[in-house]
């Protein structure tokens, strides 16, 4: 899907609200094409760095690189231009609709031919809607979606309204895709499908992921490396081995020794 990924960087990010620090001077980097995630518990400040990185909140201080382009202070819908796509944790679908036109909706920030042009059903607009409809319909097929293209997207399951969002941040055409929490409420075949899919949307389309999500099982089977928030601080940054054998981290998730004592 893309010909050039380029590389992420985040340095030294800095948000507060009022007196807290949601995120304290947090770096990684992200590799083009890999499947990336940030994990930690509740509060750690995961979905505060989406917010950053999908341009929601600007930093007070630091920097996110996306190639050469530094993203901080740009605005939301000039970072999505950029190339960076967000399937949220909520679903923000159009139950009424098809599924077909709710993918349509991720088409919109790449349509050239103006207002008036596809009021009036002039040929330029007619020819892109075909061809946005077509990446639609490939998009589908990607994401087994194609036999409920016409189908309005409230008569599909939970499972498959979760791969309608995805596959809607896939018609952005991302360079990078941020996914919150994708696999949360899910049964289990539901959780591996969706698994599955998000590291093949790395390897076949050669997109980067930027994954939040609180199954480890699930994070630490497709991930290339794992970033560990807590408290807004990053404890641990590594390949899924080396953050699962990190002191740090076993800390947090299992308790220090004494803690376990008590």
């Amino acid at each position: 899907m893309n010909q050039q990924i380029p590389a992420l960087e985040v340095s030294d990010v800095v948000v507060r609200f009022g007196a807290v620090k949601a995120l304290d001077g947090v770096s990684f980097s992200v590799e083009p094409g890999t499947v990336h995630s940030i994990i930690g518990p509740n509060g750690a400040g995961k979905s505060t760095m989406l917010n950053v990185l999908s341009g929601v909140y600007r930093p007070k201080s630091g920097s996110v690189r996306l190639g050469n382009q530094d993203l901080v202070g740009l605005r939301a819908d000039r970072i999505t231009k950029l190339g960076m796509a967000r399937a949220f944790q909520n679903l923000a679908l159009s139950g009424e609709q098809s599924v077909e036109e709710n993918l349509m909706l991720g088409r919109h920030s790449l349509t050239r031919t103006g207002f008036i042009a596809a009021g009036l059903g002039l040929p330029s607009a007619r020819n892109e809607e075909r061809r946005h409809r077509g990446r639609v319909r490939e998009i589908a097929e990607f994401l087994d979606l194609t036999e409920q293209l016409d189908g309005p997207v409230g008569e599909l399951s939970y499972g498959g309204q979760k791969r309608v969002e995805i596959a809607r941040a896939l018609a952005m055409e991302p360079k990078v895709l941020l996914l919150d929490e994708p696999v949360a409420g899910m049964n289990a075949g539901e959780k591996r499908y969706i698994s599955s899919l998000i590291a093949e949307i790395a390897r076949s389309l050669s997109i980067t992921v930027i994954l939040v999500e609180h199954d480890m099982e699930m994070v630490m089977s497709i991930s290339d490396r794992v970033t560990v928030l807590d408290f807004g601080r990053r404890i641990s940054d590594g390949t899924p081995a080396e953050v699962q054998n990190d002191p740090a981290v076993i800390g947090v998730y299992l308790g220090t020794p004494s803690e376990k004592a008590s």
